[in-house]
């Protein structure tokens, strides 16, 4: 009997040691949720292995020196599949690239929460649904290209609040409405908004009208 407490030591160091990182690592989960969620033809998802301690060590994932993941590069990496909420629980995440797949579905509005976001690049995809209007929250953005999807509704008035936004482009989408011209917005060329057949011209002085092309 006096082996018992040595045994019962023995088990929890091994528990700590496979337990999924559902216990203990919020961005492990967050990315694992989004392995689930998409299928990987290519296996570039392979070393997403969720006993592991983080996320740090796997492929296509770049963590800051506390381990907390700012990079998820997955450009043409032939995934198919939705994104997922748990997407911005990555708070100190500062690139999404997941542009040239085949992903489908709505842009999670939780993504809005990524205050240390640069870029968010998801283009030449199937997304559809709206722009979220929480990406508007996205303060520190440089870099949005949500172009080549299927995307429809207005573009939300948010996104004029974005001063550091350098790039936008939402061409070939389904938008509809009148575009932007106030905040960030002021900069942005036609070429940003092109092919989008009910998005309209320029707003005046900044006002939104009555659009009926968005009914339809």
């Amino acid at each position: 009997m006096a082996l018992w407490p040595h045994l019962c030591c023995v088990l929890l160091v091994i528990v700590s040691v496979v337990v999924p990182l559902g216990s203990g690592n919020v961005e492990g989960d967050a990315l694992y949720a989004l392995r689930r969620a998409v299928r990987d033809p290519g296996n570039v998802l392979q070393s997403w292995d969720p006993t592991l301690v983080n996320p740090c060590t796997w492929f296509h994932v770049t963590c800051d020196g506390d381990n907390r993941v700012t990079r998820l590069d997955l450009g043409k990496a032939r995934l198919s599949g939705r994104l997922v909420p748990e997407l911005g629980k990555l708070e100190k995440l500062q690139y999404l690239e997941l542009y040239k797949n085949n992903l489908v579905g709505n842009i999670p509005k939780e993504l809005g929460a990524l205050k240390n976001l640069l870029s968010l690049d998801l283009y030449h995809n199937n997304l559809t649904g709206t722009i979220p209007t929480s990406l508007g929250r996205l303060s520190s953005l440089r870099f949005l290209r949500l172009n080549g999807n299927r995307l429809r509704g207005r573009i939300p008035r948010e996104l004029t609040k974005l001063t550091n936004l350098k790039i936008l482009d939402v061409s070939d989408n389904d938008l509809c409405g009148t575009i932007p011209t106030s905040g960030a917005f002021s900069k942005f060329t036609e070429k940003s908004f092109e092919n989008n057949p009910r998005l309209e011209g320029p707003e005046l002085m900044g006002s939104v009208r009555y659009d009926i092309s968005c009914n339809y």
